[in-house]
């Protein structure tokens, strides 16, 4: 029970992708696996010359019948490679989301990467995804049959509900500082109800984009609400932010699953979002609220009534908590992966 796993990047990142790698690694450990872990370099999908160029020739270089699992956002790129050792390695691709969805790119790009991924993902022996609704755009777009993809949605940890903030509603959304999380919607939302009582905070990583990261700065600055907008960035333990919030907000234009969402539930918090992507297979009505992607005045609405009706956050609260409950955990995402891998 050997496995590579083959990543981009920095798999210490605060994301729920790294999130979601760093957790199935140690799952499929702590089942018995022997996990070698091999970085493919920076800058994926996009990478370098040289730097694509070394990570297809550290593949390249693995005995024949390796079995290796590849992150998404590398392996999708990796189509020429794809094509030249499937007979000879034992691939499996861990799709996230699909590339070509990622908010900010050009139709030209995203054409581009669409046609690559499906070629790569061609080539694998079996396909790894978050969620049931990335299964779905996978067999609806690129080709895949269902019976190649296995659904291994992310584990989540159990934890106390959250407690809340005496002195009034707090607002927390969590997400790396990317045009694709929608944190300018969440903050135009929070000008339009200026008027009502919250504070709130928007912690996640500057460095993916960091001119979103500025842009988002100057729009809390002009806005003139930097005294009730917290932007701390990365924070590498949230279970704190969690238990003094009252209400999860975060305006994502994708999610391939969204693990922030299902910590939320997890600590029965209320939640508004957008439906989009997975959201809606994540977050069920009893314990939120979600609204059309970039609808600012219907996100500005859902926050206002959660914050002036009591009642209603209590219920969508006891809702959220009831929906936690019925989460896999960790164990068991390792279980349907190792399980799976096990046949190829």
């Amino acid at each position: 029970m050997k496995l590579v796993f083959a990543y981009p990047g920095n798999l210490q990142l605060r994301t729920g992708g790294y999130g979601y790698d760093r957790r199935l690694i140690a799952a499929l450990e702590d089942a018995g696996w022997q996990v070698e872990r091999l970085p493919l370099g920076d800058g994926f999908p996009a990478p370098a010359a040289n730097v694509k160029r070394a990570a297809e020739q550290a593949l390249s270089s693995l005995a024949d019948g390796t079995l290796v699992m590849i992150d998404g956002l590398a392996f999708g790129v990796l189509d020429d490679f794809a094509a030249r050792e499937a007979k000879r390695l034992r691939l499996v691709a861990l799709v996230h989301h699909p590339l070509s969805l990622e908010t900010g790119i050009s139709a030209t790009e995203a054409s581009r990467l669409r046609d690559s991924e499906r070629r790569a993902l061609s080539h694998v022996r079996h396909i790894v995804v978050t969620s049931p609704e990335t299964a779905r755009e996978l067999s609806a777009g690129f080709g895949v049959t269902p019976e190649s993809i296995t659904v291994a949605v992310p584990g989540t940890d159990a934890a106390p509900a959250a407690t809340g903030n005496a002195r009034g509603p707090h607002i927390l959304s969590i997400g790396s500082l990317t045009a694709r999380k929608g944190h300018d919607v969440l903050i135009s939302a929070l000008k339009m109800i200026e008027d009502r009582d919250w504070t709130a905070t928007i912690a996640g990583g500057r460095d993916l984009d960091p001119a979103t990261a500025a842009a988002l700065e100057r729009q809390i600055a002009d806005s003139g609400l930097a005294e009730r907008i917290l932007l701390p960035g990365s924070v590498d333990d949230t279970g704190p932010l969690y238990a003094g919030a009252d209400i999860f907000a975060l305006a994502s234009r994708y999610e391939g699953y969204g693990m922030v969402f299902a910590e939320a539930l997890a600590r029965g918090l209320p939640i508004v979002a957008c439906r989009a992507g997975a959201v809606p297979d994540v977050v069920p009505e009893t314990a939120g609220m979600l609204v059309p992607v970039d609808d600012t005045a219907a996100f500005a609405d859902a926050l206002r009534r959660l914050i002036t009706d009591p009642q209603l956050r209590r219920e969508k609260a006891a809702g959220a908590r009831q929906a936690g409950s019925r989460l896999p955990d960790w164990a068991e995402t390792g279980r349907i992966v190792a399980n799976m891998l096990e046949t190829i």
